[in-house]
């Protein structure tokens, strides 16, 4: 049997092969272009067959042609990408940000999965799972060393059906079973929108998938409601998505008929003008976009609108510089080729690519563009803005960086666990705002970190490690083993120290992820706002509105990125 089934492979390849050369000869012979395809597809063809038949172990065709394609799509660009029927799913999700499931995120902490935030209102926070929850079973199968892929492969169906989930529960001695049924899981584009204070609303969005638009212009038109007269749209962290709905949200703070993005590609059908469709919902109240490294594509077509036309100002960091369009290209049994088919101008007429994949380096890497190469704009009010590396904001502010011992406590979930535990012991907490990690809380934080392992090696360790490695490469450690010694003594840290001098960014964390386990996500941001830097520099700006007018019109120039 097995043998009829290898021999039938081979009479399906090399019929297969036998139609791609006759088409190929038929259709492509005449143009030179066209010819070199045919003349490869016949080398591939003639290739994988001959594989197939003399290989000495028996191979799996369907995965070693998806191999073959993402090697070929790779040597493109990161954007162009096969997508199979069995990855359909996960690209809906990308485009719609919908599926079947319990609307739960999950990590690996050691050898199991466990619940990191259950989405509010859907089965998961319905059904009383909680974030800590470790799964033990699901539909009766222990999930003990299984992936996070794979556990979420199980979760998610059709909704209306349901899965069956053993936990083990912090503060619980028996185990808890629970019967989820799933639903359609629809993740919001603004994940917050709330009054930062008495008069600047902020309005956070995560994603830009269907609705994007209409999500952001309903928060805008709530918190108008609730008193705000300024405006922070925060696009940190913000990967993109869909073009028209980045068209769709300028368009709320500009009027209609304004270019925000065009496109230019090999193809004249992909030379398009993408305009502001609708009446704008409000072009006068005063903007502020923050932005960091994670804000790409299509947040960067609004932000570099919004600062071309000079609607509002930017704070933040510079951003990805992701320039490029793709469009989804149905293929055969249900595959799809996502393929980058153009490049985005924003009005300014710059594009805001980074890195040219065209022009490779011998060794196959590619480099961003040089500043020597990127060339100058002007927004609608004359200010100079540059192509070729993502938008600048208008002012610059370094990104925060946390200590090591804050990065290991968060890295090995300690805080997460700490949280989990705080939840199982307290019924209800004040709300997300006001909520604050007391003195207390913390050393009872430090007690319980008393038998955890969490240790770190500082930059100045580290730099001291391998000075010492170098000196006994090079013969020289035993004429400085006592200064070497002495330094290492002095700068060799301390982990009880460093949870006294790094207090306040680690009860900040720890007041996070405390308040998401009563308010979910919605309170963790929140709870987040009111020590924010960039939210704290955006109201300052809002409240000197010399500095708001005069960056818009030129005047004044406070960025730039050292």
């Amino acid at each position: 049997m097995k043998r009829y089934k290898f021999s039938l492979t081979k009479i399906k390849l090399c019929i297969i092969g036998a139609v791609i050369i006759a088409t190929s000869v038929l259709s492509f012979s005449f143009i030179d272009d066209d010819f070199e395809i045919a003349k490869n597809l016949d080398i591939f063809a003639t290739l994988y067959r001959e594989l197939n038949n003399n290989y000495v172990d028996e191979i799996k065709p369907g995965e070693l042609i998806k191999t073959g394609i993402d090697a070929m799509l790779e040597s493109l660009d990161p954007y162009t990408t096969y997508i199979s029927e069995s990855d359909i799913e996960d690209y809906k999700l990308l485009t719609t940000g919908q599926y079947g499931g319990i609307g739960a995120m999950i990590h690996k902490n050691g050898d199991y999965i466990v619940i990191s935030d259950p989405y509010e209102g859907f089965p998961a926070q319905k059904n009383d799972l909680r974030a800590g929850d470790i799964f033990l079973e699901v539909n009766d199968k222990p999930v003990k060393g299984k992936s996070t892929g794979d556990v979420t492969d199980i979760l998610r169906g059709q909704p209306g059906t349901t899965v069956k989930i053993l936990i083990r529960r912090e503060g619980e001695t028996k185990e808890i079973e629970k019967t989820v049924e799933r639903a359609e899981i629809k993740i919001n584009n603004v994940s917050y929108f709330g009054m930062a204070d008495e008069t600047v609303g902020i309005i956070k969005l995560t994603n830009f998938y269907q609705n994007a638009g209409k999500e952001v212009k309903d928060a805008f038109l709530k918190l108008k409601e609730k008193g705000m007269k300024s405006c922070i749209l925060d696009l940190r962290g913000n990967g993109g998505g869909l073009l028209n709905e980045a068209v769709n949200i300028v368009n709320i703070f500009i009027e209609k008929g304004v270019t925000v993005v065009s496109t230019k590609g090999k193809l004249k059908d992909k030379n398009n003008y993408h305009r502001s469709l609708n009446p704008a919902t409000d072009t006068d109240m005063p903007l502020i976009i923050l932005v960091d490294r994670g804000s790409a594509s299509a947040s960067e077509i609004v932000t570099g609108a919004i600062q071309d036309i000079d609607r509002g100002v930017i704070i933040g960091e510079r951003t990805y510089g992701k320039g490029l369009v793709q469009n989804v290209i149905p293929l055969s049994y249900n595959t799809k080729l996502k393929v980058t088919v153009a490049k985005y101008y924003i009005p300014s007429g710059r594009c805001i690519q980074a890195i040219d994949y065209s022009q490779k380096n011998e060794d196959g890497s590619v480099a961003k563009i040089p500043d020597s190469l990127k060339v100058a704009f002007k927004t609608k009010n004359g200010r100079i803005v540059y192509d070729g590396g993502g938008i600048e904001p208008d002012i610059f502010l370094e990104p925060y960086k946390y200590s090591k011992i804050t990065i290991s406590l968060a890295g090995k979930y300690l805080i997460f666990d700490y949280a989990t535990k705080y939840r199982s012991l307290h019924d209800k907490i004040d709300s997300a705002r006001y909520f604050v990690v007391t003195d207390e809380m913390y050393n009872d934080f430090i007690s319980f970190l008393s038998d955890k392992d969490y240790d770190y090696i500082t930059k100045s360790e580290q730099s001291l490690k391998d000075l010492k490695e170098n000196a006994l490469d090079e013969k020289y450690y035993d004429a400085v083993k006592a200064e070497y010694e002495a330094l290492n003594n002095k700068i060799i840290h301390n982990k009880k120290e460093d949870l006294i001098k790094f207090k306040d960014e680690i009860k900040e964390l720890l007041k996070e992820e405390i308040v998401s386990r009563y308010y979910y996500q919605k309170g963790r941001e929140e709870a987040s706002i009111s020590s924010d830097p960039e939210v704290k520099k955006a109201i300052e700006v809002f409240k000197d509105s010399k500095t708001y007018k005069g960056i818009l019109g030129g005047t004044i120039i406070l960025n730039k990125e050292k």
